[in-house]
């Protein structure tokens, strides 16, 4: 659909939030969308990095408030609505190649979740995060508790999720909310350098990486020293070895 949709610049692809006239706020249809998306990414053999960004100077204002009353109109609905969320910030976190998170304006409630499922929040100075479920009277998601407790720990996602306040820049990176600040000018220059660093390492190593830091947080031992060994054994590690005794630049060649 046109509100959010995929431009593929091998080896980057982008999820863009396109709807400026309500700053990039995801309607229902949007979040169903955001799953098959993700599912199209992964088939992707051309792509080693996923951004998500907005238009119109704005990440995303988090989910379409002007749809809650139907969608929170009974308990199925609720589930139905809610569940799809979840499978969309499942299937972006769990994207099987790096994601980096282009945030500037409003990155509010479900929007700020669009960049926790990211593996990476580059953000300029203008940005606004704020998680605002207590001001209605809701929940944060399941998957959008977990993410944010996940990344800044309980005490921090206490503090947002009590007060619903708003955090600036500053505030946002001494927290652990961001990765990185960069001038609006200066942002996607940042972003577009990162991602272009990351393909040039082995693919292989990096996805692994990724792998290796779910499997270390869920605490599966087991899959963690398999994708260890797994690496150990890798054409990548191999090439990788030799390039450096022969001081040259390595040639990975790791497609998944």
């Amino acid at each position: 659909m046109s509100d959010i949709r995929l431009v593929f610049e091998p080896p980057i692809g982008r999820v863009v939030l396109d709807r400026p006239d309500r700053r990039n706020a995801m309607s229902g249809d949007m979040w169903r969308a955001l799953e098959l998306l993700c599912a199209e990414l992964e088939a992707r053999a051309d792509i080693a990095v996923v951004v998500i960004e907005g238009t119109g100077g704005h990440f995303c204002a988090g989910a379409d408030i002007s749809e809650f009353d139907e969608a929170f109109a009974n308990l199925a609905g609720a589930q139905s609505y809610l569940g799809s969320i979840e499978r969309a910030l499942d299937a972006l976190s769990r994207l099987d190649r790096p994601t980096i998170a282009k945030m500037e304006g409003f990155a509010i409630g479900g929007g700020f979740a669009l960049s926790l499922a990211c593996d990476l929040r580059f953000a300029s100075e203008n940005v606004h995060i704020a998680i605002p479920p207590a001001k209605l009277g809701l929940l944060y998601g399941a998957v959008e508790t977990r993410l944010l407790v996940e990344t800044v720990g309980a005490a921090v996602a206490k503090d947002l999720l009590f007060s619903g306040r708003t955090v600036r820049s500053d505030e946002a990176l001494r927290l652990g909310l961001i990765n990185r600040v960069a001038p609006a000018s200066e942002l996607a220059e940042a972003v577009e350098t990162l991602a272009r660093l990351w393909t040039e390492h082995s693919q292989g190593s990096i996805r692994g990486a990724k792998k290796a830091v779910r499997a270390t947080l869920d605490g599966n031992v087991a899959q963690l020293r398999s994708l260890v060994e797994a690496a150990a054994m890798s054409g990548d590690f191999l090439e990788g070895r030799t390039a450096f005794k022969s001081k040259r630049k390595p040639k990975f060649t790791w497609e998944g």
